[in-house]
């Protein structure tokens, strides 16, 4: 004999997520992007108050197309004030939250900057806000240089009209701005608590004749990326606490980095692009003396002509002593790389030497 059909609850079976404790609700959400978890909680009462319990929170404009740039920026500005609300606004339990770490990727939109700014210095005020992450730009299109300059401008005075916000910055990527001789040092200042900057795409206003000068003795900050930065030279004067330096430039003068007092340098990268004949440089110029902790060093020749000057090992000798880890990229397959020895020469603690051309790869270990 059959047994009877089963008799489902479906409205109930198909809600039995809700059930689950707040506990691990705000697990599920914590691995969904803001926008997906604020419509999660505005889809069912017991979700509703779940998105303002969240400590992690990452948001970013991309996940907001409508017809326009103003109506995408509406949205992110909308989803990050549903829970990051004014004080005034905000009830005991969202005012009690903590937000551990924010990150947030958003244009340079003007009418939206002032309640992005607000919401994020309430989120400090709380005290308890560990890492906040920005990746800003200018809207999409084609810009001229005015409007870089513009933007760059933009930039900086949102930076001023907000400082206690920006002074709980870790981590910064601007893309396609230009910046005034002073604007990136007095960035860096201000954000006390930066460790990590990529610029992108950037330039300074006047990149034929200005050099890209950052001198921060008081600065935390520990990793430096420029790729495709557009200036003179770029100078660390002083950056005491980094550990990584990544430099992708297209327009310099010999040598196109400076490195004068980072004593807790680790890895560097460099790489220039040479379409005209110009005298080579040596490393001794570029690298500083006081990088004693130096483990990790990349040169890129992206296949144009070879930058580096070879030079007698005792000049690197102590910049390279504790170097382990060395490779040359962007070698042109016939290039005679003899020139290469001093390198190997000057470094008595190197492991890894690779040496990179279009067609092949060859890494050799050198000693132990």
């Amino acid at each position: 004999m059959e047994s009877p059909p089963l008799k489902l609850n479906v409205a109930r079976d198909e809600d039995r997520i809700s059930d689950l404790p707040d506990e691990l609700l705000l697990r599920i959400l914590a691995r969904l992007d803001l926008r997906d978890a604020v419509r999660a909680g505005a889809a069912s009462t017991r979700w509703r108050h779940l998105p303002h319990q969240l400590s992690v929170l990452l948001l970013g404009v991309s996940r907001f197309r409508r017809a326009t740039l103003v109506e995408s920026m509406d949205a992110f500005a909308a989803a990050l004030l549903s829970v990051c609300p004014p004080a005034e606004r905000s009830c005991e339990c969202q005012r009690s939250h903590a937000i551990k770490a924010l990150a947030l990727c958003f244009y340079l939109s003007a009418p939206h900057l002032s309640s992005i700014g607000r919401a994020l210095e309430d989120v400090v005020s709380r005290g308890k806000t560990k890492w906040i992450e920005f990746r800003i730009s200018p809207p999409p299109g084609d810009n001229t240089a005015p409007e870089l300059t513009e933007f760059g401008q933009q930039f900086m005075s949102f930076c001023r009209a907000y400082q206690v916000a920006f002074r709980w910055l870790t981590s910064l990527t601007l893309e396609n701005l230009a910046f005034g001789d002073s604007d990136v040092t007095d960035l860096i200042s201000n954000c006390v608590k930066l460790e990590s900057l990529a610029l992108r795409a950037c330039r300074m206003v006047n990149f034929e004749h200005s050099v890209l000068k950052i001198d921060t003795p008081c600065s935390g900050l520990q990793e430096l990326n420029l790729v495709h930065f557009v200036c003179k030279r770029i100078q660390l004067i002083s950056v005491p606490k980094l550990r990584q330096a990544s430099c992708l430039i297209w327009r310099f003068e010999n040598p196109p980095v400076r490195l004068d007092y980072v004593p807790d340098l680790r890895h560097v990268a460099i790489a220039c692009l040479r379409t005209h004949p110009k005298a080579p440089f040596k490393l001794s110029e570029c690298l500083s003396r006081s990088a004693l902790n130096l483990s990790e060093l990349h040169l890129n020749f992206f296949h144009q002509m070879i930058w580096i000057q070879p030079e007698h090992p005792k000049q690197l000798t102590a910049i390279f002593r504790n170097l382990s880890n060395a490779s040359l990229s962007g070698i042109f397959p016939e290039c005679d790389l003899s020139w290469t020895l001093f390198i190997l020469e000057a470094a008595p603690a190197l492991q890894k030497f690779g040496v990179i051309s279009n067609s092949a790869c060859m890494c050799q270990c050198v000693g132990q």
